[in-house]
């Protein structure tokens, strides 16, 4: 018992001494009245509280100043946009780079209004006619055949067509320094602002709109020929195109003198119904006017014989006629006799001539003539150049691929390239020789010449180009690869070798025209015709041959030129 009471004792005294540590007397509280009570949301005011208080009235303001300052802070965050991290790439602190590429961002933004601007008046012109303002203003691809040339052709030079023009060449320099600028910065966001061509196309912009003919303007004669009159065709010069030309030419002539032309047999050239459809310009003028060789014959075996061969040039050889091609004609059944000229009239400066000088030296009583060759001959120019030809018909064109030829071409178009592209004819073989012979020359090195494509391709906004050339596969590889719009090469088509899974070529199969390089060739000329804009080869009939086919069918360009036009090759090779 007394072990018990000694140990209560001792517990209480460590108690009370606990009691007094914790709680000074100093700062001891005497109880109230109620202290008896108790509640438990009930808090003892004991001085540790009541400084508390004490201390924060004394810094009040203090903490309504933070608070504010926070509240500040949290609504600059917001209402500037600096909860979007992409702020958060810039730095506050900015350094001379910085700064430049805050500048080079705004000269972007500049440049993009300035773009955007342009294309919007570059829309509000092209409501106006187009009129025919080709602006062909090159002197130096002179033309020898003197038939047609894009340098020489007659057109009133339109004001809205001079605008559109250098609008567009302002927005293609626009671009071209958004590129540049654009270049040094790779962050997506700004990349996306894109200078492509897709801002030209959803601009409505058209640049190279279609040249109005104006046909009803035409000036042409009649074609009415005498039964019994026949005029034969001698045309030697040069390869398909200027025989084309030079067959063109000789119905001028055969129309002037009220003669049938008699195209010749292909013993003596070429095979000329393969590739034209003689019936179909016999349609278009209503009449028998052009006759086969073979008609020709049935017409006339009693009597086959030419009465008259008049050349119209007699320098440096007449008729460019030597004694193998009078050895073709005999062998034929032909009695030839001695050739004359009316004239004096070199090849090499071939004068202007009226239709009154051809009636007068060419007109004859006799039932058959011939004359030769005409492909130089320069009689009223502004006649044979006109869209359709001199002579009054009822279709677009008299001389014309053939239909089968034509409906290849249009399955190649569908198949291939569609309704946008531009046709690139790229002479090269034989043509390094030929232009250095010209001052300026008109060989232009692969890459001078892929940069004068793209600079077009990129006017006409096409997807796709045709080329047409003889060239070796390593300068079409080259040119290929160094034709580029906004970083992205443009595909150079070319007609594929035959295969029998693709069926755009079968017509020419079927009816034994496949494997012709003269078909081919026309061919290739039908397609060149059926494009968007043209790109040519200076003083090459093959190209001049296109752009008759394009200005009688309507699809002649504002935009049409010969390769790199108005310019001169950045490098010539030494004469040998």
């Amino acid at each position: 018992m007394m072990k018990e009471l000694g140990r209560e004792g001792v517990s209480s005294e460590d108690e009370e001494e606990d009691r007094r540590n914790l709680i000074p007397q100093n700062d001891a509280v005497k109880p109230t009245s109620n202290s008896h009570s108790f509640s438990p949301f009930h808090v003892e005011d004991t001085g540790f509280v009541s400084s508390v208080r004490r201390r924060f009235k004394m810094n009040r303001k203090r903490y309504l100043l933070v608070i504010l300052i926070l509240f500040l802070v949290v609504f600059l965050y917001f209402s500037l946009g600096f909860h979007n991290s992409s702020v958060w790439d810039v730095n506050l602190i900015k350094s001379p780079s910085d700064r430049m590429r805050e500048s080079e961002l705004r000269a972007l933004y500049l440049l993009k209004e300035q773009q955007l601007g342009l294309i919007s008046l570059l829309n509000s012109t092209l409501g106006t006619s187009l009129g025919i303002g080709l602006n062909y203003s090159s002197s130096n691809h002179n033309n020898a055949s003197g038939y047609l040339n894009l340098s020489e052709m007659p057109v009133e030079k339109s004001v809205f067509e001079d605008l559109k023009s250098k609008i567009f060449d302002g927005i293609m320099l626009n671009k071209e320094i958004q590129k540049v600028l654009l270049s040094t910065h790779k962050n997506g966001n700004v990349s996306e602002s894109g200078v492509g061509n897709d801002d030209m196309v959803e601009g409505g912009v058209n640049i190279c709109g279609k040249v109005d003919q104006k046909f009803s303007e035409r000036k042409t004669i009649e074609w009415n020929p005498r039964s019994d009159k026949y005029l034969f065709a001698i045309c030697l010069s040069g390869q398909m195109s200027n025989h084309l030309i030079c067959l063109e030419k000789h119905m001028f002539f055969a129309a002037l003198l009220d003669r049938i032309l008699v195209v010749p047999s292909h013993k003596v050239d070429y095979e000329f119904n393969r590739v034209l459809d003689i019936e179909h310009i016999n349609k278009c003028l209503g009449k028998k006017a052009v006759v086969t060789y073979e008609e020709f014959l049935e017409a006339k075996k009693k009597e086959l014989r030419i009465d008259r061969f008049i050349c119209y040039f007699s320098q440096p050889q007449k008729c460019y006629v030597d004694e193998e091609h009078v050895k073709k004609l005999k062998s034929l059944g032909l009695s030839v006799p001695k050739l004359e000229s009316p004239w004096e009239e070199d090849v090499k400066k071939p004068k202007k001539r009226t239709v009154e000088d051809v009636k007068a030296k060419f007109s004859s009583d006799e039932g058959v003539i011939a004359i030769g060759d005409v492909f130089f001959a320069d009689v009223e120019k502004d006649w044979v150049m006109q869209p359709g030809g001199p002579i009054a018909h009822n279709c677009k064109t008299l001389i014309e691929p053939s239909r089968l030829i034509m409906i290849t071409a249009q399955r190649f178009v569908q198949t291939f390239l569609g309704k946008d592209f531009v046709a690139l004819h790229f002479r090269r073989h034989g043509w390094l020789k030929f232009c250095n012979a010209k001052n300026p020359s008109c060989f232009f090195s692969i890459p001078q010449a892929a940069s004068c494509v793209a600079r077009v391709v990129a006017r006409a906004n096409t997807p796709v180009i045709y080329l047409s050339t003889d060239a070796a596969d390593s300068e079409t590889g080259l040119l290929q690869s160094l034709v580029v719009i906004d970083g992205k090469p443009v595909p150079l088509v070319q007609r594929p070798a035959r295969n029998s899974a693709e069926k755009w070529d079968a017509l020419l199969y079927r009816h034994g025209l496949a494997d012709d390089s003269q078909v081919e060739a026309m061919l290739d000329k039908t397609i060149c015709a059926m494009s968007s804009v043209f790109i040519g080869s200076s003083g090459s009939t093959f190209t001049e041959d296109i752009l008759r086919l394009r200005k009688g069918w309507g699809t002649l360009s504002v935009c049409d030129e010969y390769i790199c036009q108005g310019e001169a090759p950045n490098f010539i090779a030494e004469d040998e």
